[in-house]
């Protein structure tokens, strides 16, 4: 076993197991005061955060970037950055220590580190992935205030992924009277709306919006 922990060819491993056990207690110590988490989950992109979902990111209409989506897979923004990076570190250490364990039962070597770590990279995600998505059944949700979405319309929104055109949806962040943000997909009614543009939502067709570019300064989201 301690040929296993220390063999040169492994020490990515420990060091994974390592990171994860600090990780671990930063948690614990997020979890106790509060406001960590968030702060952490700051740093990712809107197109990632939990209310994305209402829309879901495998949208056809949508230009999300395969990295994006890579992440959305891994249900980056759907839990905790700290709890996920937990769950990965721990997946990718002990599938590193149990594959290099095989290999040397079945050749009576240890694979070299760089090969090892990316096969074991891409055993790792999918097991990653199968153990957010129960985290992500179990964990508590935000608590939000329901609303008719035909209550968005006439409500500022900005353009946050693709290129909203009379044929083209893209995806606009609005938030409700409540404050409380939603994801939903718009055309343009007439001159084509790009990322980051500020928007007024004007009808509903369907499960879809209409917007326009919003041309008054005093309407603000």
């Amino acid at each position: 076993m301690l040929d296993l922990i220390f063999a040169p060819q492994n020490f990515i491993f420990g060091v994974a197991i390592t990171l994860m056990f600090l990780l671990f207690i930063l948690e614990i110590v997020a979890l106790m005061i509060g406001g960590a988490n968030d702060w952490v989950d700051g740093f990712l992109p809107d197109s990632l955060t939990e209310a994305h979902a209402e829309i879901g990111i495998d949208s056809p209409n949508v230009d999300t970037g395969v990295f994006i989506r890579f992440l959305s897979w891994l249900y980056v923004g759907k839990i905790p950055l700290l709890m996920l990076m937990v769950v990965f570190l721990a997946i990718f250490g002990l599938t590193g220590f149990i594959f290099q364990s095989v290999v040397y039962s079945l050749l009576g070597f240890y694979l070299p580190k760089i090969i090892a770590v990316i096969v074991v990279w891409f055993l790792s995600l999918p097991i990653v992935r199968l153990f957010a998505k129960g985290l992500y059944k179990i964990l508590p949700k935000d608590e939000t205030t329901a609303i008719n979405q035909s209550e968005l319309v006439g409500r500022i929104g900005t353009v946050v992924i693709g290129k909203a055109t009379k044929n083209t949806l893209a995806q606009i962040k609005v938030k409700d009277t409540h404050g409380q943000t939603h994801y939903v997909m718009a055309y343009a009614d007439d001159e084509d709306l790009i990322q980051g543009e500020t928007v007024l939502l004007v009808l509903q067709k369907e499960m879809y919006f209409v917007a326009i570019k919003n041309m008054n300064e005093v309407l603000v989201d």
